[in-house]
């Protein structure tokens, strides 16, 4: 009934800096049930908390009910108030908001309407079912004609500002705790997203601390460290990044 803060939800402290932007895209990725739901209801919080801004979220389904604060909320259910995402986003544009939650991206009408919108100062925030921060890119030139693989990577290297990427892991006392890698899309990441493979964004993950991102490997010693997790789920994650 209520969406969990960001602090509750022990996220890093760039994902506070990402619900901060004014305008962009911001991706939650990961695969089915890793939290992503729940972190983009986090992050509408706070912008619905701190900010006096019109928020508009198009969701399927709705999951958490929001209660206007410093702002306005607007909920729109597929299926119910929209038809589509991509008709639901369309519609919302004409509403003048500041920020537009879209529950996921699955079509390129989609994705292109989102970019279009964060790049002429709306703040976009979606998810996206991804294994890992570097197939993004590879993800959403996957839903493009070839023809318009080009344009689609200048639009996302001018608009994307981050990605959260999350693996939600079980603690040692059967609770749940979510791992995060953080990527903050740098002068070095926009080269990359618009000449390159999603790989090379792994260097600029472990390079960037400076900028508040963190690799998955991080996230997870860190857990572990901390005797929350233990060696075994650390491993299970660990394998896939290493």
């Amino acid at each position: 009934t209520r969406p969990l803060t960001i602090d509750e939800l022990r996220l890093p402290p760039a994902v506070h800096e990402l619900a901060s932007r004014t305008k962009g895209l911001v991706l939650i990725t990961g695969s089915t049930s890793q939290g992503k739901t729940t972190t983009m209801s986090a992050m509408i919080d706070h912008i619905n908390a701190t900010c006096r801004k019109h928020i508009i979220t198009i969701e399927d389904p709705i999951e958490y009910v929001h209660e206007n604060k410093a702002g306005v909320v607007r909920q729109r259910e597929i299926g119910r108030d929209t038809k589509s995402f991509y008709s639901g986003l369309r519609a919302a544009l004409r509403q003048d908001p500041d920020v537009i939650a879209i529950g996921e991206m699955r079509d390129y009408e989609t994705i292109k309407i989102a970019l279009a919108a964060a790049e002429t100062g709306v703040l976009v925030l979606s998810t996206l079912h991804v294994i890992s921060i570097d197939k993004v890119i590879e993800r959403l030139l996957s839903y493009a004609p070839a023809t318009d693989e080009t344009q689609l990577r200048y639009l996302l290297a001018e608009s994307l500002q981050g990605a959260i990427h999350q693996e939600l892991l079980p603690t040692v006392d059967d609770q749940r705790r979510v791992a995060s890698e953080i990527l903050m899309v740098t002068s070095a990441a926009k080269n990359i997203i618009r000449r390159k493979g999603g790989f090379f964004l792994r260097s600029v993950i472990e390079t960037g601390k400076k900028h508040g991102m963190v690799t998955m490997i991080e996230s997870v010693n860190e857990l572990l460290d901390k005797k929350v997790i233990s060696e075994g789920v650390a491993k299970s994650v660990l394998v896939n990044y290493e």
